[in-house]
């Protein structure tokens, strides 16, 4: 990921964040031994940030959409109440196997499950209401995630939607043209324009956009 802040400043931060778990290193440690894309991995900070997330909202049911190996749901579960559970999207099945594994050895196997297969479909398949989502996925359908979880969004529940500084390629006159960069920018634009809910967009790492209903 290319740095969008001040030099020294993601050392900073992750300095003066405490540090993940020994569960967590090791899930890190294997995803960058193993995985092709170990940048896709939220990291530390992030997880930390889902974390605390999840200790304020204490979520009965959390929905995230992008496993990968599993750090972030792992993060979450960290402080989920004990009656919560978190069901988790995995397209790619190599992804879902590695995160089962990560999973299985953690302390929260039973409050997981990861469900393989692409994320709209599974959405629609899957009873509501959710106190927490997490959108980690591909970035085309951004917005067809969002629509897809905002109906199935508890009253005080919100929406995590992780890239959404996209490198800092949102930004005019960047030069990225690409699907993924634009996608990023019509999702960015929609949801801040979108009367149904408030959104801010915070710069936790790649950016973050919380949502909630307005």
């Amino acid at each position: 990921m290319r740095p969008i802040t001040l030099p020294g400043i993601e050392e900073y931060v992750e300095a003066h964040t405490s540090p993940e778990s020994a569960l967590l290193a090791a899930v890190a440690e294997r995803t960058r031994r193993i995985s092709e894309m170990p940048q896709m991995m939220v990291g530390g900070t992030e997880g930390r940030f889902l974390e605390m997330l999840v200790f304020a909202l204490c979520p009965q049911r959390v929905l995230e959409i992008g496993t990968f190996t599993g750090y972030s749901a792992l993060s979450m579960a960290a402080t989920l109440p004990p009656e919560g559970h978190i069901f988790t999207c995995e397209i790619d099945e190599r992804h879902a196997v590695l995160a089962r594994r990560n999973i299985a050895a953690s302390p929260h196997a039973d409050c997981i499950t990861i469900v393989a297969g692409p994320a709209l479909p599974t959405v629609e398949g899957l009873d509501g209401p959710f106190d927490l989502v997490f959108i980690d996925a591909d970035k085309v359908n951004y917005l067809n995630y969002f629509e897809a979880v905002l109906p199935k969004l508890s009253v005080r529940g919100l929406i995590a939607v992780d890239n959404t500084l996209w490198n800092g390629d949102v930004l005019a006159g960047s030069g990225a043209d690409d699907a993924e960069t634009a996608a990023i920018r019509r999702f960015n634009d929609a949801v801040a324009a979108d009367p149904r809910v408030v959104c801010v967009l915070l710069t936790v790492r790649d950016g973050v956009t919380l949502v909630r209903r307005a």
